[in-house]
């Protein structure tokens, strides 16, 4: 099932129509085009190079590390290398996170239920960015930590260790910490509550605080030091951005996607209250945790929903066990949940009992030959990974790109990876989706923009843009078609080109 599943969430991810699913975000963009330049000038940037209105400005480029390596995959094996390895760091979040549950306790059929139910939570996040990599970091944090807590387990101390990788992949560290709060806040709370064992806490307690000042002293381990957390910080208390970035806000639980992490919500107080066994206070925390993150924000619904099902499914699946033990219960539920629990215990052992994955292996590397021959095993194309000319300006950057337009462009922020992916260095772009970068004040004139507030020319003229290219039907677009001073440069079906013609002492710079 480990080698079944693995194939079926790269192939499904990567080959195909499924393939563009990953770059429905072109934030992917900027990473690849921040490594390469890491790659030439041998040094990380600590300002802005991509933007018209940034340029120069403090950039903390805090995923530094992922895009060096996503840079050197592009070169190598092009977009469709990208959809591949991000696919295969999903891929292999999941069956790590079946194989550390069925090692808990879970019997096959119930973990495969719950990790089903998370993955199609994921899915609302399945993009080809360096997220999926703190998926994978929180799952292997959760493993060490949850187990390891009960006693002065030497394994803590991959900890700190594997801290230092994810500062520098992805701002999601920062779940590494809350982790260590929460199975800290347990055991304080169990010293107040278990006097008969409060000796042993204690040094339990002793131990961890330890870790997590050691795990604190490794993120440091960052181009940007101490500012980076003092960035991070002021980034997620933003008030302001948080409330306008979609990935930041609640889940809209009329989704396919919200609807399964719903599902799993309602399965966690089932499992709770069915529970026949004591449940540690930490994990009760991690449950009431990940229940917060994901109703709190979409981006948080995938580690969330890994999180319960790594806690809860030993707990259900101990739970089917004892219920076909119950005296008022109709004797073919019983017979059915005996059936259940015996298949799923001897599948759990034969799971666990398998070594080698070569199933695993070979079809990863055979996607690796593929992504190698431009996506083509023999005269098949296997993958074919690229932008969605529906979703992104493709027509009208090839405009741009054949006239050698070289001033800066207004765009939308969420086009403005594909913009810098497509025409950097030639062009650089008003804004992009680096909204840490940019700041909430920025934004509130971008918005002034876009939906056309009092005073928005203004704003256009302090951001010095003479070229603004919006889809079709926005209402920028339909005011910019009545407004003289702006002239129609190109038009496809899904983005318009304007150029301003009347605007004193600027003038149209081609080559």
């Amino acid at each position: 099932m480990a080698d079944a599943l693995f194939v079926a969430i790269l192939l499904g991810l990567s080959c195909g129509a499924l393939g563009r699913l990953l770059l429905r975000d072109a934030g992917i963009g900027w990473h690849i085009r921040n490594g390469e330049q890491m790659l030439v000038t041998h040094s990380i940037p600590h300002t802005d190079y991509f933007s018209s209105t940034m340029s120069g400005h403090r950039w903390y480029a805090w995923e530094w590390l992922y895009d060096i390596l996503v840079a050197m995959i592009h070169y190598a094996f092009g977009l469709n290398g990208v959809v591949f390895y991000s696919a295969a760091i999903i891929a292999a979040t999941f069956v790590l996170a079946l194989y550390f549950g069925l090692r808990r306790g879970a019997t096959l059929p119930v973990m495969l239920l719950l990790l089903l139910l998370a993955l199609g939570a994921s899915a609302v996040h399945f993009l080809a960015r360096p997220h999926v990599l703190s998926w994978l970091f929180t799952v292997i944090y959760f493993e060490l930590l949850d187990p390891a807590s009960e006693e002065r387990h030497r394994r803590l101390l991959w900890l700190p260790l594997l801290m230092v990788p994810w500062v520098n992949l992805h701002g999601g560290f920062v779940l590494g910490f809350l982790l260590l709060a929460i199975y800290l806040a347990g055991g304080v709370i169990e010293y107040f509550t278990r006097r008969e064992q409060r000796q042993q806490v204690a040094k339990r307690i002793q131990w961890l605080s330890a870790i997590a000042l050691a795990t604190f002293a490794a993120s440091f381990v960052n181009p940007y030091g101490y500012q980076l957390h003092v960035h991070v910080f002021q980034y997620l208390s933003d008030r302001f951005l948080m409330n306008q970035i979609s990935e930041f806000l609640s889940p809209d639980f009329h989704g396919r996607a919200q609807e399964c992490f719903a599902v799993l919500l309602i399965l966690s107080i089932f499992t709770l209250a069915s529970a026949r066994r004591a449940i540690r206070i930490s994990q009760l925390l991690v449950v009431i945790g990940a229940a917060y993150l994901g109703c709190y924000a979409t981006r948080n619904l995938p580690t969330s929903g890994l999180l319960l099902t790594l806690v809860l499914a030993p707990i259900l699946s101990d739970s089917i066990a004892h219920a076909k033990e119950s005296s008022t219960m109709a004797l073919w539920l019983k017979a059915l949940l005996s059936r259940l629990d015996s298949f799923g215990f001897r599948m759990r052992n034969l799971e666990l009992g398998l070594r080698g994955h070569f199933w695993m292996l070979a079809i990863f590397v055979l996607g690796l030959w593929a992504c190698f021959n431009n996506g083509r095993i023999g005269s098949t194309q296997l993958l074919h990974a690229y932008f969605d000319d529906k979703r992104f300006p493709v027509e009208a950057t090839n405009y741009i790109s054949e006239q050698r337009i070289r001033e800066p462009i207004f765009s939308l922020d969420y086009w403005g990876g594909y913009l810098i992916y497509r025409l950097y260095p030639q062009d650089r772009v008003v804004v992009d989706d680096r909204h840490d970068l940019y700041g909430n004040q920025f934004f509130k004139e971008y918005l002034k923009v876009v939906l056309i507030q009092p005073g928005w020319e203004k704003v256009l003229d302090r951001l010095g843009a003479d070229w603004v290219l919006v889809p079709g039907g926005s209402s920028l677009a339909n005011m910019l078609r009545l407004t003289s001073e702006w002239t129609l440069a190109h038009e496809d079906g899904t983005a318009v080109l304007f150029h301003r013609t009347r605007n004193p002492g600027r003038s149209l710079t081609r080559e």
